[in-house]
Formats: C-alpha cells, sequence, structure tokens
C-alpha cells in the first residue's frame, strides 16, 4: 500500500460522515413524525402555513447542528471547526452572492410574512398560489399563463427568493379569502333600466348564496356608453372561485335577459335606413 495513503485519516474521515448520516436520519424520522401530527391539527391555511414554515426553520437549524457536530468529530475541538468555516467562506464567499441574498429573502418571508402557503400571489409578471416557500425559491402553482384568465394553468414556476427584493408582491389574500369582482353587460337605451339592475342583482346574489360566499349584498354601477347603458355588478368572492362563479352570474344574466320583453343587449352596430324621395 503506498506510504502517502493514511488509514487512520480516511477511517475518521469515515467515522464522521457515517455518524452525520445517522444523527440526520434519527432526527428526520422524528422531525417527520411530530410535523405530520401538527398538521392534523392545523384547521385553516394560516395555521398549516405556519406548521410548514416553523418546521423548515427547524428541518434548517437541525442540518446546521448535525454539520457542526461532524466537524467537532473529526476535528476534536472548536479549532477544527474554525478552520474549516474559514476555508470554506473563502472558497465559496464571492459564488454563493446571489443564494445568500435568496437566504435573507427567506427570512424576510418568515418574519415580516408577506404572504403564506396558500395564498394567491403576484410577483413580477407570475401569478398564482404559494405552493411552497423554501430556502432558495418559492414555488408558485401559475394561473393563467396559457389562458387568459385566472384559472390553474397546471404549471409550477419556481421564483429564485432573491427576486422578492427587486419585485412588488401583490397578495390577494393577506387579509382575508374575498376580493372584488364584477360581471359588466350593456344593454340598450330603450331598455327597462330598472329590471335590468334588479336581473343583475338577483343572478348574483343566486349564484353566490349557492357557493356560500355571499359575505355582503352586491351592489350595482350604471354608465353611458355611445351604443348604450352599462349595467355593472360587483361582489366579494373568493379568488379561487372567481372565474367559477364570475361564469355562471353571466350565464344567469343571459338566461333572464334572452325571453325579456323590455330588456334588450346592447352591441355595436350600424342601421341604415332608406327613405323614399317624396
Amino acid at each position: 500500500m503506498p506510504d502517502f495513503i493514511n488509514l487512520d485519516l480516511i477511517l475518521k474521515i469515515l467515522r464522521a460522515i457515517t455518524i452525520v448520516l445517522i444523527l440526520y436520519l434519527f432526527f428526520r424520522v422524528i422531525f417527520r413524525s411530530v410535523k405530520i401530527r401538527f398538521l392534523k391539527k392545523a384547521k385553516t391555511k394560516k395555521e398549516r402555513s405556519n406548521v410548514e414554515i416553523f418546521f423548515r426553520v427547524i428541518q434548517y437549524a437541525i442540518v446546521v447542528l448535525v454539520i457542526i457536530f461532524g466537524f467537532l468529530f473529526f476535528g476534536g475541538s472548536f479549532t477544527g471547526i474554525g478552520l474549516a468555516a474559514g476555508l470554506l467562506s473563502a472558497a465559496l464567499g464571492w459564488a454563493l452572492q446571489r443564494p445568500i441574498s435568496g437566504v435573507a429573502a427567506w427570512l424576510m418571508v418568515i418574519m415580516k410574512r408577506p404572504f403564506e402557503i396558500g395564498d394567491r400571489i403576484i410577483i413580477g409578471p407570475i401569478k398564482g398560489d404559494v405552493l411552497d416557500i423554501t430556502l432558495t425559491h418559492i414555488h408558485i402553482g401559475e394561473i393563467g399563463g396559457t389562458i387568459n384568465a385566472e384559472e390553474n394553468s397546471g404549471r409550477i414556476v419556481l421564483i429564485p427568493n432573491a427576486k422578492l427584493f427587486e419585485e412588488d408582491i401583490i397578495n390577494y389574500t393577506k387579509e382575508n379569502e374575498d376580493i372584488l369582482d364584477e360581471v359588466k353587460f350593456s344593454v340598450t337605451f330603450e331598455s327597462n333600466i330598472e329590471k335590468a339592475k334588479k336581473i343583475a342583482e338577483d343572478s348574483a346574489s343566486k349564484v353566490l348564496e349557492k357557493f356560500g360566499k355571499k359575505i355582503q349584498e352586491p351592489y350595482l354601477r350604471t354608465w353611458f356608453q355611445p351604443n348604450g347603458i352599462d349595467v355593472v355588478i360587483r361582489y366579494f368572492v373568493s379568488a379561487i372561485l372567481r372565474e367559477n362563479i364570475r361564469s355562471q352570474i353571466t350565464q344567469e344574466i343571459y338566461n333572464k335577459i334572452q325571453p325579456s320583453k323590455d330588456v334588450e343587449f346592447a352591441y355595436p352596430h350600424t342601421e341604415v335606413v332608406f327613405r323614399k324621395k317624396s
């Protein structure tokens, strides 16, 4: 066997790696079982988000402690830890500028809580539901993207945490689950405007009650347009149900106006009238 191979050093390294792996697996098993129990007790989206983020912090702390223990086992003192940390910092300091910014952004998220897991948010051009918050990325279940509507596209977008310092963040559900939405349609000047308003209000109330989302009464707005009068019904609705409820209210309004004699939809058109010369 060559003289330059130090068997004692190799065995020492293998023992340190083995101890680190055993400790990590031991803590991971306990960690997962405790986390599952807490998640079962969580009743709301916010509570589940708090559990996920809390245990994510604990997981990273365990990894750091296990690595420190491995250095102690290998070096036999804190001097070994300091030497290893110094060399590692010198080698990776420049390369890890971006990831360090990501970690700082992650700390900002878990401390300031601009959004939770399950919230619907917009970060720059990306819009979607927060699926996970990791040390390096925010996992977003995209809405829209492939279509011009706020429905799940089926794509997962990973946003680097460092982007949070560069982009505006809009949270749909920071204060509560509901946002303001509207359905708008136009009727002719000859239409019975009061009846059109009643149809809009009744249609919205009927659909919202079916979903159990009537947290306050829908309200109306009307405006003049060149081809008629806009009737706008506005209401608060869950961000996730927005497209479904808007579609059903639209269908309900159409079904009630279509057979009506004194309410008619307005649309841009031109009429040509021929008059006989006298």
